[in-house]
Protein backbone atom coordinates (compact mmCIF):
# COMPACT_ATOMS: atom_id res chain seq x y z
CA UNK A 1 0.00 0.00 0.00
CA UNK A 2 2.89 2.38 0.97
CA UNK A 3 4.30 1.46 -2.56
CA UNK A 4 1.25 2.17 -4.64
CA UNK A 5 1.02 5.58 -2.49
CA UNK A 6 4.60 6.48 -3.28
CA UNK A 7 4.12 5.71 -6.88
CA UNK A 8 0.82 7.91 -7.16
CA UNK A 9 2.86 10.62 -5.68
CA UNK A 10 5.66 10.44 -8.12
CA UNK A 11 3.61 10.50 -11.15
CA UNK A 12 1.81 13.78 -9.57
CA UNK A 13 4.99 15.26 -9.39
CA UNK A 14 6.20 14.65 -12.44
CA UNK A 15 2.83 15.11 -14.46
CA UNK A 16 0.94 17.60 -12.90
CA UNK A 17 1.30 19.80 -15.66
CA UNK A 18 -0.10 17.55 -17.92
CA UNK A 19 -3.04 17.06 -16.24
CA UNK A 20 -3.38 21.11 -16.00
CA UNK A 21 -3.16 21.42 -19.84
CA UNK A 22 -5.76 18.65 -20.56
CA UNK A 23 -7.94 20.17 -17.95
CA UNK A 24 -7.95 23.05 -19.75
CA UNK A 25 -7.90 21.04 -23.70
CA UNK A 26 -11.28 19.56 -22.00
CA UNK A 27 -12.87 22.69 -21.19
CA UNK A 28 -12.90 24.06 -24.45
CA UNK A 29 -15.13 21.93 -26.52
CA UNK A 30 -18.24 22.42 -24.08
CA UNK A 31 -18.41 26.18 -24.64
CA UNK A 32 -20.89 25.83 -27.50
CA UNK A 33 -23.10 23.28 -25.76
CA UNK A 34 -22.78 25.57 -22.28
CA UNK A 35 -23.88 28.30 -23.92
CA UNK A 36 -26.16 27.46 -27.03
CA UNK A 37 -29.25 28.94 -24.50
CA UNK A 38 -27.77 32.08 -23.82
CA UNK A 39 -27.53 32.89 -27.77
CA UNK A 40 -31.27 31.06 -28.86
CA UNK A 41 -33.27 33.89 -28.12
CA UNK A 42 -30.86 36.93 -29.90
CA UNK A 43 -30.63 34.70 -32.52
CA UNK A 44 -34.50 33.87 -33.27
CA UNK A 45 -34.88 37.75 -32.87
CA UNK A 46 -32.56 38.90 -35.59
CA UNK A 47 -33.44 35.87 -38.36
CA UNK A 48 -36.82 34.95 -37.28
CA UNK A 49 -36.07 31.32 -36.97
CA UNK A 50 -37.93 28.85 -34.85
CA UNK A 51 -35.98 27.51 -32.04
CA UNK A 52 -35.38 24.52 -33.44
CA UNK A 53 -33.45 25.57 -35.94
CA UNK A 54 -32.03 27.93 -33.82
CA UNK A 55 -30.07 25.52 -31.79
CA UNK A 56 -29.52 22.87 -34.46
CA UNK A 57 -26.11 23.49 -34.75
CA UNK A 58 -25.10 20.96 -31.37
CA UNK A 59 -27.11 18.47 -33.56
CA UNK A 60 -24.91 18.66 -36.31
CA UNK A 61 -21.87 18.43 -34.09
CA UNK A 62 -23.03 15.49 -32.11
CA UNK A 63 -23.56 13.84 -35.45
CA UNK A 64 -20.21 14.42 -36.85
CA UNK A 65 -18.68 12.80 -33.43
CA UNK A 66 -20.11 9.35 -33.84
CA UNK A 67 -18.61 8.25 -37.13
CA UNK A 68 -15.09 10.32 -36.91
CA UNK A 69 -14.07 9.35 -33.48
CA UNK A 70 -12.16 6.49 -34.03
CA UNK A 71 -10.63 8.30 -37.19
CA UNK A 72 -9.35 10.75 -34.41
CA UNK A 73 -8.28 7.97 -32.00
CA UNK A 74 -6.25 6.30 -34.92
CA UNK A 75 -4.34 9.75 -35.64
CA UNK A 76 -3.61 10.07 -32.05
CA UNK A 77 -2.29 6.53 -32.01
CA UNK A 78 0.06 6.87 -34.74
CA UNK A 79 0.72 10.78 -33.59
CA UNK A 80 0.18 11.37 -30.58
CA UNK A 81 -2.01 13.70 -29.31
CA UNK A 82 0.21 16.59 -28.82
CA UNK A 83 0.25 16.94 -32.88
CA UNK A 84 -3.67 17.04 -33.06
CA UNK A 85 -4.58 19.05 -29.95
CA UNK A 86 -2.26 22.31 -31.09
CA UNK A 87 -4.16 22.83 -34.50
CA UNK A 88 -7.72 21.70 -32.64
CA UNK A 89 -7.41 24.29 -30.25
CA UNK A 90 -6.94 26.79 -32.84
CA UNK A 91 -9.57 25.48 -35.62
CA UNK A 92 -12.38 25.00 -32.32
CA UNK A 93 -11.30 28.85 -31.18
CA UNK A 94 -11.46 30.22 -34.92
CA UNK A 95 -14.17 28.15 -36.05
CA UNK A 96 -16.70 29.48 -32.68
CA UNK A 97 -15.75 32.63 -33.67
CA UNK A 98 -17.10 32.68 -36.97
CA UNK A 99 -20.45 31.78 -35.90
CA UNK A 100 -20.91 35.33 -35.19
CA UNK A 101 -20.19 36.13 -39.10
CA UNK A 102 -23.80 34.35 -39.71
CA UNK A 103 -26.82 36.07 -42.43
CA UNK A 104 -29.50 34.21 -41.72
CA UNK A 105 -29.08 31.39 -43.73
CA UNK A 106 -30.20 28.16 -42.83
CA UNK A 107 -27.34 26.66 -45.11
CA UNK A 108 -24.45 28.68 -43.98
CA UNK A 109 -25.91 28.43 -40.02
CA UNK A 110 -25.16 24.36 -40.91
CA UNK A 111 -21.96 24.62 -42.66
CA UNK A 112 -20.53 27.09 -39.54
CA UNK A 113 -21.48 24.36 -37.37
CA UNK A 114 -19.68 21.47 -39.42
CA UNK A 115 -16.76 23.47 -38.62
CA UNK A 116 -17.13 23.54 -35.37
CA UNK A 117 -17.95 19.58 -34.88
CA UNK A 118 -15.18 19.53 -36.98
CA UNK A 119 -12.91 20.69 -35.15
CA UNK A 120 -14.14 19.99 -31.51
CA UNK A 121 -12.90 16.17 -32.97
CA UNK A 122 -9.67 17.29 -33.01
CA UNK A 123 -9.62 18.27 -29.17
CA UNK A 124 -12.41 15.74 -28.47
CA UNK A 125 -11.86 13.51 -25.10
CA UNK A 126 -10.29 10.28 -27.03
CA UNK A 127 -7.24 13.57 -27.42
CA UNK A 128 -7.17 13.76 -23.93
CA UNK A 129 -7.64 10.94 -22.34
CA UNK A 130 -4.99 9.35 -24.35
CA UNK A 131 -2.29 11.76 -23.13
CA UNK A 132 -3.64 10.85 -19.43
CA UNK A 133 -3.92 6.88 -19.85
CA UNK A 134 -0.70 6.91 -21.19
CA UNK A 135 0.89 8.89 -18.77
CA UNK A 136 -0.43 7.75 -15.48
CA UNK A 137 -1.07 4.03 -14.27
CA UNK A 138 -0.77 4.32 -9.90
CA UNK A 139 -3.08 7.57 -10.09
CA UNK A 140 -4.67 7.30 -13.62
CA UNK A 141 -8.03 7.33 -12.27
CA UNK A 142 -7.67 10.73 -10.43
CA UNK A 143 -5.91 12.30 -13.29
CA UNK A 144 -8.56 11.56 -15.67
CA UNK A 145 -10.60 12.84 -12.62
CA UNK A 146 -9.68 16.33 -12.38
CA UNK A 147 -8.96 16.18 -16.51
CA UNK A 148 -12.43 15.84 -17.10
CA UNK A 149 -13.60 18.26 -14.64
CA UNK A 150 -12.69 21.08 -17.23
CA UNK A 151 -16.17 20.13 -18.86
CA UNK A 152 -18.16 21.11 -15.44
CA UNK A 153 -15.67 24.16 -14.98
CA UNK A 154 -17.49 25.42 -18.42
CA UNK A 155 -20.87 24.10 -17.90
CA UNK A 156 -20.80 26.37 -14.21
CA UNK A 157 -18.86 29.28 -16.15
CA UNK A 158 -19.59 29.59 -19.58
CA UNK A 159 -23.36 30.34 -19.39
CA UNK A 160 -22.49 33.57 -17.23
CA UNK A 161 -20.14 34.90 -19.07
CA UNK A 162 -21.88 34.41 -22.44
CA UNK A 163 -24.67 35.98 -20.78
CA UNK A 164 -22.43 38.88 -19.97
CA UNK A 165 -20.78 39.40 -23.47
CA UNK A 166 -24.20 38.89 -24.94
CA UNK A 167 -25.71 42.02 -23.06
CA UNK A 168 -22.60 44.28 -23.47
CA UNK A 169 -21.71 43.52 -26.76
CA UNK A 170 -24.09 41.46 -29.06
CA UNK A 171 -24.44 37.83 -30.01
CA UNK A 172 -22.23 38.23 -32.65
CA UNK A 173 -19.62 39.86 -30.55
CA UNK A 174 -19.48 37.26 -28.32
CA UNK A 175 -18.94 34.22 -30.29
CA UNK A 176 -15.83 36.40 -31.17
CA UNK A 177 -15.08 36.22 -27.90
CA UNK A 178 -15.83 33.54 -26.69
CA UNK A 179 -13.81 32.24 -29.17
CA UNK A 180 -10.59 33.95 -29.36
CA UNK A 181 -10.36 34.67 -25.55
CA UNK A 182 -11.02 31.24 -24.03
CA UNK A 183 -9.01 29.45 -26.69
CA UNK A 184 -6.10 31.51 -26.40
CA UNK A 185 -4.97 31.04 -22.69
CA UNK A 186 -5.85 27.19 -23.49
CA UNK A 187 -3.31 27.16 -26.81
CA UNK A 188 -0.88 28.71 -24.25
CA UNK A 189 -1.16 25.78 -21.86
CA UNK A 190 -1.29 22.72 -24.31
CA UNK A 191 1.79 24.68 -26.05
CA UNK A 192 4.14 25.25 -22.63
CA UNK A 193 2.54 21.53 -20.94
CA UNK A 194 1.01 18.92 -22.82
CA UNK A 195 3.38 16.03 -23.71
CA UNK A 196 2.57 12.33 -23.86
CA UNK A 197 4.36 9.14 -24.12
CA UNK A 198 4.72 10.07 -28.23
CA UNK A 199 6.62 13.26 -27.26
CA UNK A 200 8.64 11.56 -24.52
CA UNK A 201 9.93 8.80 -26.66
CA UNK A 202 10.52 11.30 -29.38
CA UNK A 203 12.72 13.23 -27.32
CA UNK A 204 14.56 9.79 -25.57
CA UNK A 205 15.59 8.88 -29.79
CA UNK A 206 16.81 12.47 -30.34
CA UNK A 207 19.06 11.89 -27.18
CA UNK A 208 20.36 8.51 -28.03
CA UNK A 209 20.66 9.85 -31.39
CA UNK A 210 22.97 12.72 -30.14
CA UNK A 211 24.67 10.07 -28.23
CA UNK A 212 24.01 9.36 -24.93
CA UNK A 213 26.34 8.57 -22.22
CA UNK A 214 26.13 4.81 -21.37
CA UNK A 215 24.88 5.56 -17.66
CA UNK A 216 21.37 7.06 -19.27
CA UNK A 217 22.04 5.28 -22.40
CA UNK A 218 18.65 3.81 -23.67
CA UNK A 219 18.23 0.21 -25.95
CA UNK A 220 17.49 1.41 -29.52
CA UNK A 221 15.16 -1.95 -29.47
CA UNK A 222 13.66 -0.29 -26.32
CA UNK A 223 13.21 2.66 -27.84
CA UNK A 224 11.30 0.89 -30.87
CA UNK A 225 9.39 -0.83 -28.55
CA UNK A 226 5.21 -0.31 -29.25
CA UNK A 227 3.06 0.34 -26.37
CA UNK A 228 1.84 -2.45 -24.92
CA UNK A 229 -2.20 -3.38 -25.25
CA UNK A 230 -4.89 -5.38 -27.74
CA UNK A 231 -4.85 -5.77 -31.63
CA UNK A 232 -7.62 -4.25 -33.08
CA UNK A 233 -8.87 -7.74 -33.85
CA UNK A 234 -8.31 -8.78 -30.02
CA UNK A 235 -10.02 -5.36 -29.08
CA UNK A 236 -12.81 -6.47 -30.85
CA UNK A 237 -13.07 -9.75 -29.61
CA UNK A 238 -12.15 -8.79 -26.18
CA UNK A 239 -15.92 -9.37 -23.67
CA UNK A 240 -14.60 -6.94 -21.28
CA UNK A 241 -14.63 -4.10 -23.80
CA UNK A 242 -17.66 -4.72 -25.39
CA UNK A 243 -19.21 -5.07 -21.74
CA UNK A 244 -17.82 -1.53 -20.96
CA UNK A 245 -19.18 -0.13 -24.59
CA UNK A 246 -22.68 -1.52 -23.68
CA UNK A 247 -22.59 -0.25 -20.29
CA UNK A 248 -21.43 3.14 -21.12
CA UNK A 249 -24.05 3.23 -24.30
CA UNK A 250 -26.94 2.87 -22.12
CA UNK A 251 -25.78 5.10 -19.13
CA UNK A 252 -25.31 7.96 -21.09
CA UNK A 253 -28.18 7.53 -22.89
CA UNK A 254 -30.19 7.86 -19.47
CA UNK A 255 -27.88 10.56 -18.18
CA UNK A 256 -28.09 13.08 -21.52
CA UNK A 257 -32.55 12.13 -21.12
CA UNK A 258 -32.17 13.14 -17.47
CA UNK A 259 -30.25 16.07 -18.21
CA UNK A 260 -32.14 17.65 -20.56
CA UNK A 261 -35.27 16.65 -19.62
CA UNK A 262 -34.58 16.85 -15.39
CA UNK A 263 -36.55 20.55 -14.74
CA UNK A 264 -39.84 18.86 -16.38
CA UNK A 265 -39.27 15.37 -14.44
CA UNK A 266 -38.83 17.48 -11.39
CA UNK A 267 -41.51 19.25 -11.98
CA UNK A 268 -44.03 16.46 -12.93
CA UNK A 269 -43.06 15.29 -9.69
CA UNK A 270 -44.44 17.40 -8.09
CA UNK A 271 -41.50 20.48 -7.66
CA UNK A 272 -41.75 23.72 -8.54
CA UNK A 273 -39.80 25.65 -11.22
CA UNK A 274 -37.88 27.64 -9.21
CA UNK A 275 -36.88 24.75 -7.04
CA UNK A 276 -36.47 22.16 -9.96
CA UNK A 277 -33.64 24.36 -10.97
CA UNK A 278 -31.88 24.42 -7.57
CA UNK A 279 -31.94 21.17 -7.35
CA UNK A 280 -30.29 20.80 -11.20
CA UNK A 281 -27.67 22.79 -10.21
CA UNK A 282 -26.96 20.93 -7.42
CA UNK A 283 -26.63 17.62 -9.14
CA UNK A 284 -23.96 19.90 -11.36
CA UNK A 285 -22.20 20.50 -7.88
CA UNK A 286 -22.69 16.92 -7.24
CA UNK A 287 -21.60 15.61 -10.85
CA UNK A 288 -18.26 17.45 -9.88
CA UNK A 289 -17.63 15.97 -6.86
CA UNK A 290 -18.58 12.47 -8.58
CA UNK A 291 -15.40 12.57 -10.91
CA UNK A 292 -13.39 13.60 -7.92
CA UNK A 293 -14.31 10.90 -5.40
CA UNK A 294 -14.50 8.20 -8.18
CA UNK A 295 -11.07 9.11 -8.91
CA UNK A 296 -10.06 8.64 -5.67
CA UNK A 297 -11.61 5.33 -5.58
CA UNK A 298 -10.04 4.00 -8.91
CA UNK A 299 -6.81 4.49 -8.00
CA UNK A 300 -7.08 2.49 -5.19
CA UNK A 301 -9.71 -0.50 -5.78
CA UNK A 302 -11.16 -2.08 -8.72
CA UNK A 303 -12.74 0.16 -11.07
CA UNK A 304 -15.34 -2.24 -12.32
CA UNK A 305 -16.57 -2.60 -8.86
CA UNK A 306 -16.66 0.68 -8.02
CA UNK A 307 -18.79 1.83 -11.54
CA UNK A 308 -20.99 -1.16 -10.86
CA UNK A 309 -21.67 0.24 -6.95
CA UNK A 310 -22.03 3.90 -8.59
CA UNK A 311 -24.43 2.92 -11.40
CA UNK A 312 -26.37 0.10 -9.29
CA UNK A 313 -27.12 3.19 -6.58
CA UNK A 314 -28.22 5.47 -9.03
CA UNK A 315 -30.51 2.90 -9.96
CA UNK A 316 -31.98 3.08 -6.57
CA UNK A 317 -32.04 6.77 -6.88
CA UNK A 318 -34.09 6.64 -9.80
CA UNK A 319 -36.56 4.19 -7.85
CA UNK A 320 -37.10 6.78 -5.28
CA UNK A 321 -38.60 9.09 -8.21
CA UNK A 322 -41.44 6.50 -8.77
CA UNK A 323 -44.70 7.81 -7.25
CA UNK A 324 -44.88 5.26 -4.23
CA UNK A 325 -41.67 6.03 -3.04
CA UNK A 326 -40.89 9.57 -3.41
CA UNK A 327 -40.83 12.27 -0.86
CA UNK A 328 -39.20 15.65 -0.45
CA UNK A 329 -35.94 14.22 1.69
CA UNK A 330 -36.35 11.35 -1.33
CA UNK A 331 -36.28 13.65 -4.33
CA UNK A 332 -33.36 15.72 -3.22
CA UNK A 333 -31.42 12.89 -2.28
CA UNK A 334 -32.16 11.38 -5.75
CA UNK A 335 -31.09 14.41 -7.46
CA UNK A 336 -27.70 14.49 -5.71
CA UNK A 337 -27.17 10.74 -6.63
CA UNK A 338 -27.81 11.07 -10.01
CA UNK A 339 -26.00 13.77 -10.44
CA UNK A 340 -22.99 12.33 -8.85
CA UNK A 341 -23.32 8.74 -10.56
CA UNK A 342 -23.37 11.04 -13.89
CA UNK A 343 -20.32 12.38 -12.78
CA UNK A 344 -18.52 9.42 -13.38
CA UNK A 345 -19.92 7.76 -16.46
CA UNK A 346 -16.82 8.92 -18.97
CA UNK A 347 -14.20 8.41 -16.61
CA UNK A 348 -14.89 5.19 -15.55
CA UNK A 349 -15.13 4.05 -18.82
CA UNK A 350 -11.68 6.21 -19.59
CA UNK A 351 -9.94 4.37 -17.02
CA UNK A 352 -11.16 0.58 -18.22
CA UNK A 353 -10.57 0.91 -21.67
CA UNK A 354 -7.25 1.63 -20.30
CA UNK A 355 -7.10 -1.22 -17.57
CA UNK A 356 -8.94 -3.76 -20.49
CA UNK A 357 -7.64 -2.80 -23.79
CA UNK A 358 -4.11 -1.48 -23.02
CA UNK A 359 -2.18 1.63 -24.47
CA UNK A 360 -1.38 -0.18 -27.89
CA UNK A 361 -4.31 0.95 -29.87
CA UNK A 362 -6.23 3.17 -26.71
CA UNK A 363 -6.95 6.33 -28.90
CA UNK A 364 -8.67 4.15 -31.23
CA UNK A 365 -10.64 2.06 -28.44
CA UNK A 366 -11.43 4.75 -26.87
CA UNK A 367 -12.82 6.78 -29.99
CA UNK A 368 -15.17 4.23 -30.58
CA UNK A 369 -16.16 4.28 -27.08
CA UNK A 370 -16.39 8.43 -27.13
CA UNK A 371 -18.61 7.86 -30.55
CA UNK A 372 -21.09 5.85 -28.26
CA UNK A 373 -21.12 8.82 -26.13
CA UNK A 374 -21.91 10.98 -28.65
CA UNK A 375 -24.90 8.59 -30.20
CA UNK A 376 -26.12 8.14 -26.45
CA UNK A 377 -26.47 12.85 -25.92
CA UNK A 378 -28.10 12.57 -29.53
CA UNK A 379 -30.74 10.17 -28.74
CA UNK A 380 -31.24 10.16 -25.12
CA UNK A 381 -33.01 13.55 -25.26
CA UNK A 382 -35.16 12.21 -28.07
CA UNK A 383 -36.38 8.98 -26.30
CA UNK A 384 -36.92 10.62 -23.34
CA UNK A 385 -39.48 13.09 -25.27
CA UNK A 386 -40.98 10.57 -26.89
CA UNK A 387 -41.78 8.56 -24.09
CA UNK A 388 -43.47 11.90 -22.59
CA UNK A 389 -45.51 12.62 -25.79
CA UNK A 390 -46.98 8.70 -26.06
CA UNK A 391 -47.39 8.11 -22.32
CA UNK A 392 -48.29 11.77 -21.34
CA UNK A 393 -45.90 11.28 -18.41
CA UNK A 394 -42.24 10.41 -17.46
CA UNK A 395 -42.65 7.59 -15.70
CA UNK A 396 -41.52 5.61 -18.46
CA UNK A 397 -37.87 7.34 -18.46
CA UNK A 398 -37.77 6.67 -14.52
CA UNK A 399 -38.55 3.32 -15.24
CA UNK A 400 -35.96 2.77 -17.88
CA UNK A 401 -33.43 4.64 -15.50
CA UNK A 402 -33.96 2.30 -12.62
CA UNK A 403 -33.68 -0.94 -15.15
CA UNK A 404 -31.20 0.07 -17.41
CA UNK A 405 -28.31 1.45 -14.28
CA UNK A 406 -29.06 -1.64 -12.62
CA UNK A 407 -28.14 -4.02 -16.00
CA UNK A 408 -24.82 -1.23 -16.68
CA UNK A 409 -24.09 -2.03 -12.76
CA UNK A 410 -24.18 -5.87 -13.31
CA UNK A 411 -22.13 -5.52 -16.61
CA UNK A 412 -19.10 -3.84 -15.44
CA UNK A 413 -19.23 -5.85 -11.91
CA UNK A 414 -16.60 -8.81 -12.54
CA UNK A 415 -15.02 -7.83 -15.52
CA UNK A 416 -12.28 -10.65 -15.10
CA UNK A 417 -8.60 -10.62 -14.14
CA UNK A 418 -6.99 -7.20 -15.63
CA UNK A 419 -3.89 -8.15 -18.36
CA UNK A 420 -0.89 -6.51 -16.46
CA UNK A 421 0.79 -4.25 -19.65
CA UNK A 422 4.16 -3.03 -19.71
CA UNK A 423 4.57 0.70 -18.74
CA UNK A 424 5.59 2.92 -21.49
CA UNK A 425 9.13 3.68 -21.80
CA UNK A 426 8.44 6.91 -20.91
CA UNK A 427 6.52 6.47 -18.15
CA UNK A 428 8.95 3.46 -16.54
CA UNK A 429 11.57 6.07 -16.76
CA UNK A 430 10.10 8.82 -14.54
CA UNK A 431 11.06 8.62 -10.55
CA UNK A 432 9.31 6.42 -8.90
CA UNK A 433 9.49 3.25 -11.12
CA UNK A 434 12.30 0.62 -11.06
CA UNK A 435 11.56 -0.31 -15.01
CA UNK A 436 8.74 -2.20 -17.02
CA UNK A 437 6.65 -4.22 -16.18
CA UNK A 438 6.94 -7.64 -18.02
CA UNK A 439 3.45 -8.18 -19.65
Amino acid sequence: MQQAGSARAAEWRAHWPLVLAAFAGVSLPSIAVNSMGLFIAPIQAEFGWNRTLAAAGITVVGLLVVPFSPLVGALVDRWGSRRIALPGVVLTGTSLALLGTAHGSSGEWFLLWSLVGLANLLISPTVWMAAIAGTFTAARGSALALSLAGSSFTSAVAPPVAHYLIAAHGWRMAYLLLGLVWALPVLVLVALLFFDAHDRTRKARAAAARGATPATATPAAQLAAPLDGLSIPQAVRSLPLWRIGLATLITMTLSTAMLVHKVPILTEVGVDRATAAWLAGLGGLAAIAGKLVTGWLTDRFDAGLVGGITLATSALAFVFLLEQFRTPALIVGSMVIIGYGGGTKLQICAHLTGVYGGLRNYGKIFGVMAGLVSLAAGVGPVLSGLAYDLAGSYSPVIVAGTIGNAISALLLIRLGTPPRWRKPLAQAEEPGFSGPVPA
